[in-house]
């Protein structure tokens, strides 16, 4: 991913897992509420926390060379 502020896949794995989670969340608080689908929704959350801190998502950003400002003066 040159050229992006994107993470790696391994990132956005865990990204992808943590919004799953929120999503059972919600769906389950909008559907009585169930609390069972909410408290499994919460485990998959922590799920995606701890695959996080596994790839270290943290210091896994690709960062762009910084950029000359545009010259609007002509």
């Amino acid at each position: 991913m040159a050229g992006s502020h994107g993470g790696s896949p391994k990132s956005w794995l865990a990204v992808i897992i943590i919004l799953i989670g929120f999503t059972v969340g919600g769906v389950a608080l909008c559907l009585g509420p169930n609390w069972m689908l909410f408290w499994v929704g919460a485990g998959i959350v922590a799920v995606g926390g701890v695959v996080a801190l596994l790839v270290d998502i943290f210091s896994d950003v690709i960062i762009d060379a910084p950029r000359a400002p545009l010259d609007h003066t002509s």
